[in-house]
């Protein structure tokens, strides 16, 4: 049985529904924030300010009635008093401006810009302790986030880009190394099937390669709504285990499947075939001939629990770490029998499926994938 990929998969736009009669509020309270807008204490203080500056105001006024010069120059005085006054306080709202919002968005400023021309090791420092943000405070820390986000974006685009290139080439080389030995030609028949068959096989790797990143990739950037119907997932496990008949008896495994007569799942069927001919696949390349796998699935509560076990090398703690990222391969020797993404689809269409899997190994071991989905009442 060969897998269908994603064919039947429905493709839909996230859509932001408000209900009727709901309204988006203009502003949302941020938990984090600790300092308003609005001070009681800075209102105080600018009543008293301003008390005190009319105070001042009528001690001027009757230091010119005492002295009984004209109301013109009583006038004036009072009017350089006010316009000193003023200047004092625009040179005052003028530095507590600056320190407080100019200079700071200042800083985001250049920040931004070192950032739009590829930066991303830049941060700004908010202006507040934590137990004292304001927004200004909110939108640094946020800005910070944002920028460590594109960087790890960007590292783990140039990882992806290098591994997929590191992965092109050694099928390309292959393939043009054996090619080019059958164009010299001075070949006998036998050696003529020997390489036809080696780029053959070259061209599948490459082929399954490209379909896989082409999978990953939908299933990562896309919103992905699964075809689910109801099906028997007995079944599916039985044909998925027969479509590796050739390969386990190729290598002399005992394959043991320990399988319930009748379990109904609802869900896409054509994608979890990805997830049981991967961990199916996989048992048999990690097992050594003569060895033994185990398909075994039982239910247990409202689920249903499928496992694939081996006698295969295994895993140390830091593999099983690792094991479901993309390009990952923890056992080098096998590196040339697949691409690192098998996995990695694994346990994205898990996420997508409402499923989960864990992994149980050690070196020298074998290995144990669990998969647990949710069952419906036959």
């Amino acid at each position: 049985m060969n897998i269908k990929g994603l064919r039947n998969l429905q493709i839909q736009l996230p859509e932001i529904q408000l209900k009727p009669g709901e309204s988006r509020p203009l502003f949302e309270e941020d938990p984090r924030i600790r300092r308003k807008p609005f001070s009681w204490r800075m209102f105080v203080l600018i009543l008293l300010v301003l008390g005190l500056l009319s105070a001042a105001n009528v001690f001027i006024v009757e230091i010119f009635l005492k002295m009984e010069v004209f109301s013109v120059l009583a006038s004036m005085g009072v009017g350089t008093y006010w316009v000193a006054m003023a200047v004092v306080a625009a040179i005052i709202i003028h530095q507590v401006s600056c320190a407080k919002y100019d200079k700071p968005m200042r800083r985001l400023s250049r920040a931004m810009r070192a950032v739009a021309q590829g930066d991303f090791t830049v941060s700004v420092q908010p202006v507040h302790k934590r137990n004292k943000f304001d927004y200004m405070d909110l939108m640094f820390e946020d800005f910070n986030s944002m920028v460590h986000e594109l960087s790890s974006i960007e590292t783990m685009k140039d990882d992806f880009i290098a591994n997929v290139s590191h992965e092109i080439k050694t099928p390309l080389a292959v393939i043009r190394g054996y090619a080019s030995a059958l164009q010299r030609g001075n070949l006998s028949e036998e050696e003529q099937r020997e390489y036809a068959a080696t780029i053959a096989s070259a061209s599948e790797s490459l082929s399954v390669l490209i379909s896989n990143i082409l999978r990953l990739n939908k299933l990562e950037n896309q919103e992905i709504v699964p075809n689910a119907a109801p099906y028997d997932l007995t079944r599916q496990l039985s044909d998925c285990a027969l479509a590796h008949e050739e390969q386990w008896e190729r290598k002399h495994i005992d394959f043991d499947a320990q399988l319930e007569e009748r379990v109904m799942i609802l869900a896409d069927e054509s994608m979890l075939e990805i997830v049981f001919n991967n961990l199916i696949a996989n048992a048999i390349k990690f097992t050594e001939p003569g060895g033994r796998i185990v398909l075994r699935q039982e239910k247990a509560g409202g689920d249903v629990v499928v496992t694939v076990s081996d006698t295969g090398c295994g895993m140390d703690e830091e593999t099983v770490k690792h094991i479901f990222d993309k390009f990952y391969q923890g056992d080098s020797s096998h590196s040339r029998e697949g691409n690192g993404l098998g996995l990695a689809l694994v346990k994205r269409v898990l996420d997508i499926s409402g499923g989960s899997i864990a992994v149980r190994s050690a070196p020298g071991e074998g290995s144990e994938f669990i998969v647990r989905l949710k069952r419906i009442a036959e």
